[in-house]
């Protein structure tokens, strides 16, 4: 899979694609991450790449014409099955649509800044628009590393134990993962539950679906 992220400032993406799993992954081959500086295709001199609404209004739109000759490059380079824009607008995304996007082979993430994008580029060179909440950052590209490392996670490959996956909050539509312990049985007077304890497969299987539920009906509330 290789995945192409647009940013007015890519040095966000050092640290959180420098480590862990998608550092693992990247060593692999199993995925392809390029981040590309947006300023790179911005107008004259100073490589403008924002300018003030029409029709007035306060803050700084991104322009068209960088992001069209970036788009431009890369489609003249390969196909993309998507090309994503990260905006709280957006579709939610789930973990489900990040499983459906670890069949894709070519992926484009494009993170706004300032008070939004031009328009004309989400009606003609997006195919797909996702929030990761109803918050607003200061930029989608924090919200691109956590899109980028939900799907990373789920490549065959990536993740030793492929079985844990499954087992994941989500995973399952309306499964939400239990609580879970380890050693010691006992820690300040905190002990692990009697039935995680009692070898008692079917008591544990079931007092861990029962604590899923609960978490389900705790999660549901949060609003």
């Amino acid at each position: 899979m290789r995945i192409d992220i647009i940013s007015i400032v890519p040095e966000i993406f050092h640290s959180p694609f420098s480590n862990s799993i998608i550092k693992k992954a990247m060593n692999k081959g199993l995925v392809d991450i390029h981040v590309h500086d947006l300023r790179q295709y911005g107008l004259g001199k100073r490589k403008n790449v924002d300018d003030y609404p029409y029709g007035g209004g306060s803050g700084m739109i991104l322009r068209i014409e960088p992001v069209y000759q970036c788009f431009s490059k890369l489609l003249l380079e390969r196909d993309y099955d998507e090309k994503i824009f990260m905006t709280p607008d957006g579709k939610l995304f789930s973990q489900k649509y990040a499983q459906d996007l670890t069949e894709k082979k070519n992926i484009i993430i494009l993170c706004g800044r300032y008070k939004g994008i031009d328009q004309r580029i989400r009606d003609h060179l997006i195919s797909k628009e996702i929030s990761i909440g109803n918050y607003i950052l200061s930029g989608g590209e924090l919200a691109a590393a956590v899109v980028v490392e939900s799907i990373v996670r789920l490549l065959p490959g990536v993740i030793k134990n492929q079985d844990s996956i499954f087992t994941d909050s989500f995973q399952k539509e309306f499964f939400i993962a239990p609580p879970i312990y380890t050693r010691p049985k006992v820690y300040k007077g905190w002990a692990v539950p009697k039935t995680l304890l009692s070898g008692h497969h079917k008591k544990i299987k079931d007092w861990f679906d029962k604590k899923s539920m609960q978490f389900k009906q705790d999660s549901d509330s949060l609003d």
